[in-house]
């Protein structure tokens, strides 16, 4: 299990971008499990929407990748500080299949399908009490840091 700190070493989000709250498995090479408790106090529910709030699904989306790039970290044995971005590039056949709205629990789920100089392919999903809320494959590169 990996607890805020230790999820903060693997990414380099901070509030209000970081959408990992607790990884509760992981298989170095293999797959992850996290999840993200999405609260009434989230910044995005004050315009999406007031009266019905409702997460953004490219927040879900980010999520999932979030969760993936730590999978990738672990497994390349990398982090941030070694001098390591692992960039969003890309989703296929994502679907959405219901809201998620404050007060859920959103578990994320990745496991790696590929790995080619650099470039992941994972396939992943999101549940809130085992109901399927998005699915498809995340597709991210492990670049290195230049600033």
């Amino acid at each position: 299990m990996m607890r805020i700190n230790q999820i903060r070493e693997y990414l380099p989000h901070r509030y209000p971008f970081l959408l990992v709250d607790r990884v509760v498995e992981l298989e170095v090479g293999t797959s992850i499990v996290a999840y993200k408790n999405v609260t009434t106090n989230e910044e995005f529910f004050n315009g999406h929407f007031p009266d019905f709030p409702v997460m953004p699904g490219v927040l879900i989306l980010e999520a999932l990748a979030q969760a993936a790039g730590i999978l990738g970290f672990k497994t390349m044995d990398k982090k941030p500080v070694d001098g390591s971005i692992y960039y969003f590039v890309g989703a296929d056949d994502l679907r959405f299949k219901r809201p998620v709205m404050p007060g859920d629990r959103l578990q994320l789920e990745a496991s790696i399908v590929t790995e080619k100089r650099g470039i992941w392919k994972f396939d992943a999903k999101a549940t809130v009490e085992g109901e399927l809320v998005c699915s498809g494959t995340i597709i991210c590169a492990d670049r290195e840091k230049k600033y």
